[in-house]
């Protein structure tokens, strides 16, 4: 990590859940690593697990909603003006555009798993006009078993916590393909209701 977020996460981690909470809503880092570094936490019994998965919880659906609203109010245009410094790519956002054009409130929930989209997708629920109470219900949803398994292989991994990405990778590939079945699932099932209508 560069050195000056190094600090901010370490400053915000230091502060025990509500730095968990706060460090995934800003969204500089990684969640991957601030879930495997709350993970360790619990190893060295600084937090405990279910506290540690709340607070992720906590602050990642936090993080979604400040991108949902940002669809909400400022709309595309604001977007294409600004995402960069939110380190939202215009392609990214433009595929979570298409994707919610075409499949619906659902995929808010199964392209939680996918990582070109996982975070973009909030967006166009926004600007769609996406009842936040569903919005909510999905992503949280999907940010529970997301924040269970980072943080159990954050506390297996203890000291080692920094090799989260390369241990997580080989499940991280049958994760994003099971969403992506989901997802098929849930596509196949809303055309066929379309063309019941």
């Amino acid at each position: 990590m560069h050195e000056f977020i190094q600090s901010i996460f370490t400053f915000l981690i230091d502060l025990g859940y509500i730095g968990i909470a706060l460090a995934l809503m800003i969204e500089v880092i990684p969640s991957e690593i601030v879930l495997a570094y709350a993970g360790y936490l619990v190893s060295r019994g600084e937090v405990s697990f279910v506290g540690a998965v709340i607070a992720g919880t906590i602050g990642g659906t936090i993080a979604q909603l400040f991108l949902y609203w940002m669809g909400l109010y400022g709309g595309r245009p604001f977007l294409d003006k600004y995402g960069k410094y939110l380190f939202i790519k215009k392609k990214h956002l433009d595929l979570s555009e298409e994707w919610f054009r075409k499949y619906g409130p659902g995929v808010i929930f199964t392209a939680r798993f996918i990582p070109v989209v996982r975070h973009a997708i909030s967006i166009p629920a926004g600007i769609a006009n996406m009842s936040w109470v569903k919005f909510t219900i999905y992503t949280v949803g999907a940010i529970i078993p997301w924040s269970i398994f980072f943080i159990f292989l954050g506390e297996k991994l203890g000291s080692n916590w920094q090799k989260i990405d390369e241990i997580a990778q080989p499940y991280l590939r049958p994760i994003a393909f099971g969403a992506l079945i989901v997802m098929a699932l849930y596509i196949a099932a809303e055309l066929y209701r379309r063309r019941k209508k």
